[in-house]
């Protein structure tokens, strides 16, 4: 059906869209999260930088689906345009990566709920709990293979799912917040060995970018706005609202039990929040919103990985055989291709110590160079006077906003740190066996000098690891 003949979407709808897409699972661990890294005013701090900054993305995204609505086949397609067909597909490869590495979380903070319950799955990665989730994932690989794509009565539940529990979460602490618990926090302690302000700050940045990721997802619905002025409406009022949610959910917490106590519990952690001013009946209660939230939410993100790796091969990025499609329309080669490596990281997720912030910091440090790509091609759309490929002159608030959003996304992947960084060319080294086969399938030139250059950096970041692994210098 073309665009001209579907319903057009009302700002509330909208609004609706960009909250859905951005709050997930991330939210229901903050607690512990932060609890581990600072205090109110380190959480403070932390908010308020990734607020403008992913607000800055958000209006860049903006900009280049007004600006730039030939480039409508996903993120990717702004590295390639303004960079070049290498960078182009580790943009691709990166989203795609973080977004089935976002699945991995889903089925490990799922399992470390019903631990809560079940001590057989601990913390979500013992041998029980990696066998379940490995049921389940191959069980929805059926279901999806049969054409499930959407289903609007479920939409509708995850989405109540998704909010209802937060808001009696945040009612019922509002009304147990203890002033006292609080300030003895509000500094983040520096006896207790987590550093500086500055250090807090940062050791919270990659937590902060998991919970936001899905930003960019608002404009893929412009082209079906009533208004084209409701599109930034709904993200910034949406992108404001979820903001809101998360600072309210981390520092009410800190009124409700001491940093200490936060740091410990078990994810996820709004449960054992809620519980120690409900009672148990309070754990249960987030934890039956977390699963049906979780289980919605899963079937829509594993359909975009699978979407993602669709869209590049259909845009020759991708070898062909994963533009497939099966009689029930689904891509199944690039749905193979996801679920087996979910499949792989959720094995892995059985040796690791604390699989779901390993998760969680790759699947942030995997989407920041898409993000740092779109930063910096916003700039570069930005300064070039090329009107035949750009709807609009840009305006000098347009400018300002693409380089503070590349300053952001630069200083995110800083604020990464080196090893997961290194840990990203696990997944990028690789994955660009799937580029040789797209150049050589085209018949064209491999790399260019540049894209030698680029590609030699991260074969020596993968060696490195690789290295550091085997001599125990090195843990995932």
């Amino acid at each position: 059906m073309s665009a001209a003949g579907e319903a057009k979407l009302s700002l509330v709808t909208l609004t609706g869209m960009v909250v859905g897409s951005m709050v997930g699972a991330g939210i229901f661990s903050l607690p512990q999260a932060f609890g581990k890294a600072t205090g109110p005013l380190g959480a403070i701090v932390a908010w308020t930088i990734a607020g403008i900054g992913m607000l800055m993305v958000a209006f860049v995204f903006q900009s280049l689906a007004q600006r730039r609505p030939d480039l409508d086949a996903g993120i990717f397609m702004y590295a390639k345009e303004g960079f070049g067909n290498y960078l182009g597909f580790l943009s691709a490869l990166g989203y795609w990566a973080a977004a089935l590495l976002g699945n991995v979380t889903y089925f490990i903070l799922v399992k470390s709920t019903l631990g809560l319950f079940f001590p057989a799955f601990g913390d979500g990665n013992t041998l029980i709990a990696v066998a379940t989730s490995s049921v389940l994932l191959w069980v929805f690989h059926s279901l999806i293979l049969r054409g499930i794509r959407q289903a609007a009565a479920l939409n509708t539940v995850v989405t109540i799912a998704k909010i209802l529990p937060i808001f009696v979460f945040l009612l019922l602490v509002l009304m147990a917040f203890d002033w006292e618990i609080f300030r003895e926090s509000f500094w983040g302690a520096d006896e207790a060995g987590i550093g500086s302000l500055s250090t807090q700050v940062r050791n919270t940045m990659l937590v902060t970018v998991f919970v936001f990721v899905g930003i960019e997802g608002a404009s893929v619905y412009s082209r079906y706005a009533r208004k084209r002025s409701d599109v930034g409406t709904a993200t910034v009022t949406g992108f404001l609202f979820v903001l809101a949610l998360m600072l309210a959910v981390t520092l009410l917490s800190y009124g409700v039990m001491p940093k200490e106590d936060l740091a410990e519990l078990r994810n996820p952690s709004m449960a054992g929040v809620l519980a120690a001013v409900t009672g148990p009946w309070g754990a249960v209660f987030v934890s039956i919103g977390l699963v049906i939230s979780v289980a919605g939410a899963y079937i829509a993100w594993v359909l975009l990985a699978a979407e993602i790796l669709y869209s590049a091969a259909k845009y020759q990025t991708m070898p062909s055989f994963l533009a497939r499609e099966n009689a029930a329309g689904v891509p199944a080669n690039a749905l193979w291709l996801t679920n087996i490596i979910v499949q792989v990281f959720l094995i892995i997720s059985m040796f690791s110590d604390y699989a779901f912030m390993l998760a969680v910091a790759m699947t942030s440090s995997m989407i920041l160079v898409p993000y740092l790509l779109v930063a910096a091609f916003g700039v570069k759309t930005n300064l070039q006077g090329d009107k035949s490929v750009i709807q609009s002159k840009g305006n000098g608030a347009e400018t300002v906003q693409s380089f503070l959003a590349l300053i952001y996304t630069a200083g995110l992947i800083y604020a990464a740190g080196f090893k997961f960084l290194l840990l990203t060319t696990l997944i990028y080294v690789p994955g660009t066996a799937l580029f040789l086969m797209a150049r050589n399938e085209q018949g064209e030139t491999i790399f260019n000098h540049v894209e030698w250059f680029v590609f030699a950096v991260l074969s020596v970041g993968f060696f490195a690891v690789i290295f550091g692994i085997t001599k125990g210098y090195l843990s995932i």
